[in-house]
């Protein structure tokens, strides 16, 4: 089995290797720490799962999301994030992610998703499963995040985490005008006013590290 590992912290690196090699003693690992070199990465070589940090430097990993599955469209990517998964996951299963883990998940339970992404199926904790339930049976009452788009998201993210509006345009390659359209529209569907309240709301809502 070949396992592509995408996460800025070699300790964190060598613990989720040490997890895996005891249920897979035979694996084969590679290692990269931005989320460039994951899309190189991929790009190289087929990976029988990939296991992406969604905070990373530059793009995150949910950035990239459509990238990896463009290039590889049945690899199995498995999220993990220091976020609570209730920010996350739903967005990730939905961009096409097939499971999701917080690092405070027990070893077993990272064990646990590698051989469910690996047999085509997807994971997520038994938390999760519970409130993806009650979230439907509730009805619409969700966060005002959730009504956005893909890049929509990205942006609240990137302008959350203090780049301007020129910084987001080079980084994802669109024009200003785009960009500044895109921050219009974040502020309309979530009823801020200003970029301090998005980005206060983002910090209360855990979007941004």
């Amino acid at each position: 089995m070949k396992v592509l590992i995408a996460d800025d912290h070699a300790v964190v690196r060598r613990g989720l290797k040490e997890t895996i090699n005891e249920s897979f003693p035979k694996t084969t690992f590679g290692e990269v720490e931005t989320a460039q070199e994951a899309i190189e990465s991929v790009r190289r070589q087929d990976w029988d799962v990939v296991i992406l940090d969604i905070s990373m430097p530059g793009k995150s990993g949910l950035d990239i999301l459509d990238d990896l599955k463009r290039l590889r469209p049945k690899v199995p990517v498995l999220f993990l994030s220091m976020h609570p998964e209730e920010q996350y996951a739903k967005r990730a299963l939905k961009a096409g992610a097939a499971g999701y883990l917080t690092k405070e998940s027990v070893p077993e339970e990272l064990k646990t998703a590698v051989k469910r992404v690996l047999g085509g199926g997807r994971y997520v904790s038994a938390t999760l499963a519970e409130k993806l339930a009650y979230d439907l049976t509730r009805g619409t009452d969700a966060p005002v995040h959730e009504l956005l788009s893909d890049r929509e998201f990205q942006v609240l993210r990137m302008v959350a985490s203090g780049k301007t509006i020129k910084q987001i345009a080079g980084e994802i390659s669109l024009s200003v005008k785009t960009v500044s359209t895109y921050r219009s529209r974040i502020l309309e569907k979530t009823g801020l006013k200003t970029t301090a309240e998005l980005i206060r709301y983002a910090l209360q809502s855990q979007l941004v590290d």
